[in-house]
């Protein structure tokens, strides 16, 4: 049968059509880096550095990891260089370009008073909430007091003023419909920066800022260290130490990307690189570790094993890996395009109750499960 030419560019109009179409369905997951302060806003000084520098510097670095190494993944910066935005800018870039995750980068410090003003120490990473000691406010009215450098700042913020501490009763009643996702972000930041970049660790912290109150998505705020301290000051205005800083957040992001596939459920499976395996491709030649055993390496008798499953992610993972917490050795099984990983192993149930309670504390989603084989027994 014979197609009029007429038919054929109806045909070939159609399947464009469907090709489009797919192409729009498959939106990139967009991540929006924000480097605070900038311009004729310095941030927090030290004796040389100012925090405008060293947080663009662990943004740039950080995006450019991303976009070296996660497909689907669209970087957007709120600032790519020294300019200034308000706060509020920053929160329109991020909704306008409909991000999906909200990363802004600071660099703490403390009242020149302070007694202890050059050797506190350590990293912090913050989600939106009602500040719970002075400490948290004091670094939420810091961080929030760039926008006196705005004329009419009282209209323009609807009557906020970053010094009152009653005017932060209004993060008390906001439902954040994101803090739990941001939260698990947020701690998943503050385990790279120990183990990564080797920060002592402050935790994961609330306060009223209002860039993440603004932000349709979820959000943190990450304190890098302190500039006032001559050590830290030192470490964040080197290249090295803001590779490592930039390194952590990197490896936090992994982690949560592979995560939202998961729940988004995304059938492919996608390898995304951890930091040292990033800096491989770039020149870089860290030892090779072993990958994570098997299950289906398991002695085929047909004896039925307990294992604790703590994760599961659409890529293999080297057993050293930072991603199992200290958990060694680890196994992994195959099942639905994932590899599940699995910790401990028995034939008594009892027995494995107790590897379960240890690995619940790091892994709040572990579970208990059967595999025979090499197979999970359902």
């Amino acid at each position: 049968m014979r197609y009029s030419s007429f038919s054929r560019r109806v045909c070939s109009v159609f399947f464009a059509f469907l090709i489009g179409l797919s192409v729009l369905s498959a939106k990139d997951f967009v991540v929006v880096i924000d480097a605070g302060h900038g311009g004729r806003d310095a941030g927090a000084l030290g004796n040389r550095a100012k925090e405008k520098d060293i947080n663009l510097g662990v943004a740039l670095k950080l995006g450019r990891l991303i976009r070296n190494n996660v497909q689907g993944v669209k970087v957007v910066y709120t600032r790519d260089k020294d300019v200034y935005l308000t706060l509020q800018e920053r929160a329109n870039i991020a909704n306008r370009v409909e991000g999906d995750l909200f990363i802004s980068i600071h660099t703490n410090s403390i009242d020149k008073k302070s007694p202890n003003r050059k050797t506190v120490a350590g990293a912090s990473t913050w989600t939106l909430g009602l500040h719970r000691s002075k400490e948290n406010l004091e670094v939420a009215k810091r961080e929030n007091s760039v926008i006196y450098l705005e004329n009419d700042f009282s209209t323009r913020y609807e009557g906020f003023d970053p010094n009152s501490t009653e005017s932060y009763i209004i993060f008390e009643f906001m439902q954040y419909k994101h803090m739990e996702q941001s939260i698990n972000f947020a701690s998943d930041i503050q385990h790279e920066f120990v183990s990564e970049a080797g920060r002592v660790d402050r935790g994961v912290r609330q306060a009223g800022f209002w860039v993440l109150a603004k932000t349709s998505m979820p959000a943190v705020l990450v304190e890098l260290d302190f500039i006032c301290n001559p050590t830290q000051e030192k470490f964040l205005s080197s290249e090295s130490g803001q590779t490592k800083m930039a390194r952590a957040i990197y490896n936090a992001f992994v982690k949560y990307k592979s995560d939202y596939d998961r729940k988004q459920n995304v059938g492919k499976s996608v390898d995304i690189p951890s930091a040292s395996s990033a800096s491989a491709s770039k020149g870089d030649s860290p030892a090779e570790s072993s990958a994570a055993k098997g299950s289906e390496q398991d002695d085929p008798s047909g004896v039925t094993y307990y294992k604790v499953q703590f994760m599961a992610l659409p890529r293999k993972l080297p057993a050293n890996s930072r991603e199992f917490k200290g958990l060694s050795p680890v196994e992994y099984y195959r099942e639905d395009g994932m590899y599940k990983y699995t910790y401990g192993k028995s034939t008594d149930r009892d027995e494995i109750q107790k590897q379960y309670k240890r690995v619940k504390s790091l892994f709040r989603d572990a579970f208990v499960i059967k595999i025979r084989d090499g197979k999970r027994v359902k």
